[in-house]
Order: C-alpha cells, then structure tokens, then sequence
C-alpha cells in the first residue's frame, strides 16, 4: 500500500504548467513539522515535493500561495531521468490525489472560491451568529444519578 497523507504550508508558490496534451500539472513544495524535537527543543522540518494533476492543479495555482496551508492525500512516486549534462537524476515526489485548503479566505486570499465549491449544498441563515454554549453550569447536571465506577467494572 502507497498512501501519504500530510499537512503543511507552501514554500513557494505553485508552479502551473500544462502538458502538451492541454493537461493541467501544478508543482509545489509542502513544509511539513517533525513530531519530534531535537536535543534544543525545537522541531524540525522536512519539505517534501509535491504534483497535482488535472482541476485540482488550476485550483491550487489559482487560490494557494506561499505560506497557504493545506492537507495533501496522495502516494510517494520515484522516477529518474537524464539531465543535459548527461547525469542521471532520481526525483522522489508526493503525487496528490486530494488537497484540502486549509487557510481562512482572510489569509491573503480574497479571491478564494475554488470551483469545487459549485458541489457543496448552501447554508441556510448563514448570517446568523452561532449558538454558544452556557459553561457556567455544569452541562450533565440533567443526567441523571452519578455512577461509581470500580476496577472490577472495566473489561480490560
């Protein structure tokens, strides 16, 4: 199984070519935080590669940027070619089957609506605030009697 799911931040922007078929393939480059901290405590970063193909490809040229923070889902893919000097060249790269914007639209992105909006149902009265919580009162209070638990209740 080849299945890669990361999150991380652009550090370019995209790079939006088309192939000479009329494909859409947009590159970029994902800084993806370690979960791990070095003996300073600080965590370190990898940047990894990645290749968008086809609608998402204009989608993530068009409304992602430097610093845009998105959710990739996709397989590793190696490959190798002959650069002009004559050398082999190994590339490593994420091939993206799904991006997820994560970014607010207020991150420098005025013109966001990506055209994969047109597939998701309208809010009804999505002007109206949200409703909050009251977390002054204890919200189980209605419960019912409190339980005691012991050791010989628990299966494990």
């Amino acid at each position: 199984m080849n299945k890669v799911l990361l999150v991380g931040r652009l550090t370019r922007d995209p790079e939006l070519r088309t192939t000479q078929s009329g494909i859409a393939v947009a590159r970029f480059s994902l800084a993806v935080s370690q979960n791990f901290t070095n003996r300073n405590g600080e965590r370190g970063t990898d940047y990894i590669n990645c290749v968008v193909w086809e609608r998402q490809a204009s989608n993530v040229a068009r409304y992602c940027h430097k610093g845009t923070l998105v959710a990739v889902e996709g397989r590793i893919s190696t490959r190798s070619y002959d650069a002009q000097d004559g050398t082999k060249r190994y590339v490593t790269e994420v091939v993206c089957e799904n991006v997820n914007f994560l970014s607010p639209k207020s991150d420098g992105n005025a013109n966001y609506a990506p055209d994969m909006a047109d597939n998701i149902a309208p809010v009804e009265n999505a002007q109206q605030p949200m409703e909050t919580a009251d977390l002054s009162e204890d919200p189980f209070k209605s419960f019912g009697e409190e339980i005691t638990l012991t050791s010989d209740d628990l299966p494990f």
